[in-house]
C-alpha cells in the first residue's frame, strides 16, 4: 500500500497511455500507423528518461498500448509490429482473453526474493542478538559483523526482532508481497512470473509494482468504438466514484461529463448494491444455521474467487447473490434491452466477472476508474468546469448502497436489512481487508470460530476505494465516499423503489 495515492512516473505513463489509446478510438485515420507513433509521443526524443535506453522506454509503452487495447503481450523474441492484431480489436464487442493481469518482463527489474540482509547498520555488538537467537546457526560474525548464511536462513525474522539498532531489514519483492495468493514467482532469468492458477485478478501487484512491469488489459478502444458504431452505451458507475476526478467534478456534475464522453447514460451501481443486500440478507435468514454454520458476501469477485480455489469446501457458503454490477446492468438491460452496459469502478477483477459465460450477456465493458480520466483527457473535457446549473443529481442508490465502497459497509448494509426483516435477530459480523486477511478469516471460519456470523471479505485493503483502478488515496477516498453515504436521501437499501424488480432481475442466475 506504501505507493496508493502518490502521482508518480510510473503512475504518469499509465495514465498517459489510457489517453492515447482513448484518442486513437475517437479520431478518425489509420489505426496502425497513428499507433507506431504514440510509444515516440509517450517517450520523445533520443535520451531515456527513466531507463537505459530510449529504445527499452518505447518498446515497454508499445507493450503496455497492447495491454490498453485488449491485445496479448509479445515476448522480446518476437517478431511482430505493435498493431499485430489491432483489427480484430477494432470492434465494438470484444471479451477480455485471458491473462488479464501481465507481467512485461522486460520491464521488470528481477528484484531480489524475500530474503534477511544484513546492512550497514550493523555495529559488531558484543551481545551479537542475532547469532543467539537463530534457530538454524545461520548467523556468523566475520569482521566483527553479522553476516547471513542464506542457504542455512529459514527467514523466521528472529534475528529482525532483537537487533537492537534494527541493522537487520527483511527485502522483499514489491509486486509478490502485495499478492495475497503467493501467485508470484520468477522465471529463468530472476524477472517476476504469475502462476494463473493462483491468481484471482485483484491486480494489487500492478498498482505496487515501482517498475511498472505489470499491467491488465483494457476495453476503452472497444467502448469508443461501440459508441462510434451508434451503439447505445449506459455507464453504471460503481460507489468508489465519489472525489475520484478530483473535487470540482461532483457526483451530480458526473452525468454532464459522462456524456461528453459519448455516454446516453449514467445509473449509480449504487442501485444493484441495494438489491444484493436485500438478496444477501434474505439468503442468511434463510439458510443460516440451518443449512450452513455462516454465510460469506459475494460482491468482491477475488475474495470470493479466492474462497473457491483455497477453501472449496467453504465455497458453497458464499452468498449466492448476484453482484451490484449485474444486478444494475440487468436492470438497465430489462428497461433498455438494445442499451449496451459500461461497468466503471475500482476494479481490475471486475473485468475478469464480466467476462464468464454467465454474465457477458449483462456487462459489455468493464473501465476503471483510471481508464476513464484517459477518455475524459483524449476528449478535452473540461471536468472542473461544468456548470452548476447542468448538474443532474444521482438519488436513486440508498446510503446503505453507496457505502459498497469502503470495508465493513456491505456487512452493515446487510445486518440492517436483517434487523428489519427478523428484529429478535442477532448478527455477528466478522470482516476482512485484502487477500491476506481474508485468507485467515477463513481459516477461523474452517476452524468453527465462526459459526453464526456473515462474513465479509474485501480482496483490497481499504475495500473497493482501494481498488487497482482508482485515482485517489485511500483514506481520502474513503472520508468522501463515507460523507456521500450521509448525504443520501433514502438510508436503507430495503427503501430502495427497485426492489419489485429484484425478483425478474435474479431468476436466470
Amino acid at each position: 500500500m506504501a505507493m496508493r495515492g502518490i502521482q508518480n512516473t510510473v503512475t504518469n505513463i499509465r495514465r498517459q497511455v489510457f489517453t492515447e489509446v482513448a484518442r486513437l478510438a475517437y479520431e478518425e485515420g489509420d489505426y496502425k500507423q497513428r499507433m507506431e507513433m504514440i510509444p515516440y509521443k509517450i517517450c520523445p526524443g533520443e535520451v531515456a528518461t527513466y531507463r537505459d535506453s530510449i529504445f527499452l522506454e518505447r518498446a515497454i509503452v508499445e507493450e503496455r498500448l497492447r495491454l490498453a487495447m485488449g491485445l496479448p503481450l509479445r515476448s522480446a523474441a518476437d517478431h511482430a509490429p505493435c498493431y499485430t492484431g489491432i483489427e480484430e480489436s477494432a470492434i465494438a464487442e470484444k471479451y477480455y482473453d485471458p491473462p488479464l493481469v501481465n507481467v512485461i518482463s522486460f520491464a521488470c527489474n528481477a528484484c531480489p526474493t524475500e530474503h534477511f540482509h544484513v546492512t550497514e547498520l550493523c555495529q559488531g555488538c558484543l551481545a551479537n542478538p542475532c547469532k543467539e537467537v537463530c534457530p538454524k546457526g545461520a548467523i556468523s560474525i566475520v569482521h566483527g559483523k553479522s553476516v547471513i548464511d542464506e542457504s542455512k536462513c529459514i527467514k523466521c525474522g528472529r534475528c529482525r526482532e532483537v537487533c537492537p539498532y534494527g541493522a537487520i531489514v527483511k527485502v522483499e519483492r514489491p509486486c509478490a508481497k502485495a499478492c495475497g495468493m503467493d501467485a508470484i514467482g520468477s522465471d529463468e532469468h530472476g524477472r517476476a512470473k504469475i502462476d494463473y492458477d493462483k491468481c484471482v485478478s485483484c491486480g494489487m501487484c500492478l498498482v505496487n509494482c515501482p517498475f511498472g512491469a505489470i499491467a491488465d488489459k483494457g476495453q476503452i478502444f472497444q467502448l469508443i468504438h461501440a459508441m462510434k458504431t451508434g451503439k447505445r452505451v449506459i455507464a453504471i458507475v460503481a460507489p468508489a466514484f465519489v472525489g475520484q476526478f478530483g473535487p470540482k467534478l461532483t457526483p451530480e456534475k458526473l452525468t454532464l461529463a459522462m456524456k461528453q464522453l459519448g455516454f446516453s447514460e449514467v445509473a449509480e451501481v449504487a442501485v444493484g448494491a441495494d438489491l444484493c443486500t436485500i438478496e444477501e440478507a434474505k439468503d442468511f435468514l434463510r439458510e443460516v444455521p440451518e443449512h450452513q454454520p455462516f454465510m460469506a458476501t459475494s460482491c468482491c469477485p477475488s475474495w470470493a474467487m479466492m474462497a473457491k480455489k483455497l477453501f472449496p469446501e467453504l465455497a458453497p457458503y458464499i452468498s449466492m447473490a448476484l453482484t451490484p454490477m449485474v444486478l444494475t446492468a440487468r436492470l438497465q438491460k430489462k428497461e433498455n434491452p438494445d442499451a449496451m452496459i459500461a461497468f466503471i469502478g475500482p476494479c481490475a477483477a471486475k473485468k475478469l466477472e464480466a467476462s464468464r459465460r454467465s454474465i457477458r450477456s449483462d456487462v459489455d465493458f468493464v473501465l476503471t476508474f483510471e481508464e476513464l480520466m484517459g477518455m475524459f483527457d483524449a476528449k478535452g473535457v473540461d471536468i472542473n468546469n461544468i456548470p452548476d446549473e447542468c448538474a443532474v443529481p444521482l438519488n436513486e442508490g440508498t446510503a446503505a448502497g453507496r457505502s459498497f465502497a469502503v470495508s465493513g459497509g456491505v456487512a452493515n448494509s446487510v445486518v440492517d436489512v436483517i434487523k428489519q426483516m427478523d428484529p429478535e435477530r442477532e448478527v455477528k459480523v466478522v470482516s476482512a481487508q485484502g487477500l491476506q486477511d481474508c485468507k485467515k478469516l477463513l481459516q477461523m471460519a474452517k476452524a468453527g470460530k465462526y459459526d453464526g456470523y456473515l462474513l465479509e471479505g474485501m480482496g483490497c485493503p481499504g475495500g473497493c476505494v482501494a481498488g487497482a483502478g482508482t485515482l485517489q488515496p485511500v483514506n481520502k477516498s474513503t472520508a468522501l465516499v463515507n460523507k456521500y453515504t450521509k448525504e443520501a436521501d433514502k438510508k436503507h437499501a430495503s427503501d430502495s423503489e427497485y426492489e419489485i424488480t429484484l425478483s425478474f432481475i435474479s431468476e436466470h442466475k
